[in-house]
């Protein structure tokens, strides 16, 4: 038996609290379960129970064996010096802790269906154990628990955000900027994009973003997919040659190094996404006065922000697909997918983030609010969900559950999920089992250090 279970068995009172009996046979009636504690110490911080009349506080310590209580040498330990109760699956001996005076351990009793359906997620062998049982909970349990993983979604995002904000020194249209380059790869060239925009900083790009041609010469030669050797059909291509001798004029002055241009992936990937088509329509986003972050946190609804991110290669790009090579004529633009991709995982998270940093509510819920007016994402996570009889209706419920199949399902954190928690709750003779509605997580501890770094 897991030690989680008998935490899920404790958190949420699943046990048979009539069966709660000290050693002189006393009833044990526990007030409050305490505070959870995932960290070193003991497992549940300022719990209150009552023996015989007098009232209890402090902590509560959970072990399969009571035994173990020695084996993971709390024993020796003071901080478990103020546990005041040892529930255990089985009490197989006393115990002690460094002050010498005995636990008083009981042992949990249980209905045994629930243990057996927590077995049973846990060896599905599907990621998404619970997919033919989720149909049969209540849309709205399920609606409340994906509004709170949105918010872990964000606070996951908003960790490397933050990183990238402290990397650049405090600058916003830098970070944005960065980030928004690594969604330009489309996962194959996730890597190169992110040390294209790593090489070129923005207050480079800054300096020409009234000049788009520029901007293009600086992305294009920096990313190292100038060097002639790499494009022999463009030796005699004015607008390739152009962009050379553009870049050697600005690289000079700005001691730039380009990368390896055999970094650039083109195999297997739709001529759409070429990265030379993504970085003519990165160029034309970034080709804007006034800086581009600054223009996402002006526009008021959703139309507006797409409409900065539907960006159209340059006219070279109209019948090349790359440098030197003709093709059938067409406008290369983002495309709505491309635009949403951007919005999701770069544009919203980044007002967020900002929004927390700067303690500005209305940008935060703005952001929030976007995610439900963008489509959801079409992939195979999302298919799996569908399949499981959810409806998917916006990129703000397809977020959470991807953070869910990720961060829950996948690994088999079933008994910190909402959903899984209530499944395995349903035993026949479970009293609790429509009562049990999990608290909301509390305030995100890594949004909280969003605006402590503020002052940073």
């Amino acid at each position: 038996m897991k030690e989680e279970f008998l935490h899920y068995l404790w958190k949420y009172n699943l046990y048979d609290s009539d069966k709660l009996i000290d050693n002189e046979g006393n009833k044990i009636i526990v007030i409050q379960s305490g505070e959870y504690n995932r960290d070193s110490g003991p497992d549940f911080f300022n719990a209150r129970i009552r023996i015989a009349g007098t009232e209890w506080a402090g902590n509560v310590e959970i072990h399969t064996k009571a035994s173990h209580f020695e084996s993971h040498r709390h024993n020796s330990d003071p901080a478990f010096d103020n546990v005041i109760l040892h529930a255990v699956a089985e009490n197989d001996k006393p115990v002690f802790n460094s002050r010498g005076e005995e636990l008083l351990t009981v042992q949990l009793s249980f209905n045994p269906d629930i243990y057996e359906n927590f077995v049973k997620l846990l060896n599905n062998p599907f990621i998404i154990a619970c997919q033919s049982e989720i149909k049969n909970l209540d849309n709205f349990f399920i609606r409340h628990w994906l509004n709170a993983l949105v918010i872990e979604r964000m606070e996951e995002k908003s960790e490397q955000i933050m990183k990238i904000f402290s990397e650049t020194g405090s600058d916003w249209e830098e970070t944005f900027y960065r980030i928004l380059a690594r969604y330009f790869g489309f996962r194959i060239n996730t890597e190169p994009f992110e040390m294209l925009a790593s090489s070129l900083p923005f207050k480079i790009i800054r300096k020409h973003t009234d000049n788009r041609f520029q901007v293009e010469s600086l992305l294009f030669g920096t990313a190292g997919l100038l060097d002639e050797g790499l494009f022999r059909e463009a030796i005699n291509d004015d607008y390739y040659v152009d962009l050379i001798r553009e870049y050697k004029i600005l690289s000079a002055k700005y001691s730039l190094r380009p990368l390896h241009g055999w970094i650039w992936k083109f195999a297997r990937l739709r001529p759409a996404n070429f990265p030379t088509i993504r970085i003519s329509q990165l160029a034309a986003m970034l080709a804007v006065t006034g800086g581009l972050f600054s223009r996402i946190l002006e526009v008021s609804n959703i139309k507006q922000l797409k409409a900065l991110f539907e960006a159209a290669a340059s006219e070279y790009w109209d019948d090349h697909y790359v440098f030197g090579k003709r093709s059938r004529s067409c406008s290369k633009m983002t495309g709505s997918q491309a635009t949403d991709i951007f919005l999701i995982n770069a544009v919203v998270p980044v007002i967020f983030v900002y929004g927390m940093y700067r303690d500005d509510r209305s940008l935060y819920e703005k952001a929030v609010s976007f995610l439900e007016e963008i489509h959801p994402e079409e992939n195979s996570i999302i298919d799996e969900w569908i399949s499981a009889g959810l409806t998917v209706e916006s990129a703000f419920y397809s977020q959470a559950l991807i953070h869910l199949r990720n961060n829950y399902c996948k690994k088999r954190k079933c008994l910190d999920c909402r959903i899984g928690a209530k499944l395995i709750s349903m035993g026949r003779n479970l009293k609790r089992q429509d009562e049990l509605m999990l608290d909301d997580p509390p305030f995100p501890t890594s949004l909280r250090s969003v605006q402590a770094q503020k002052g940073g």
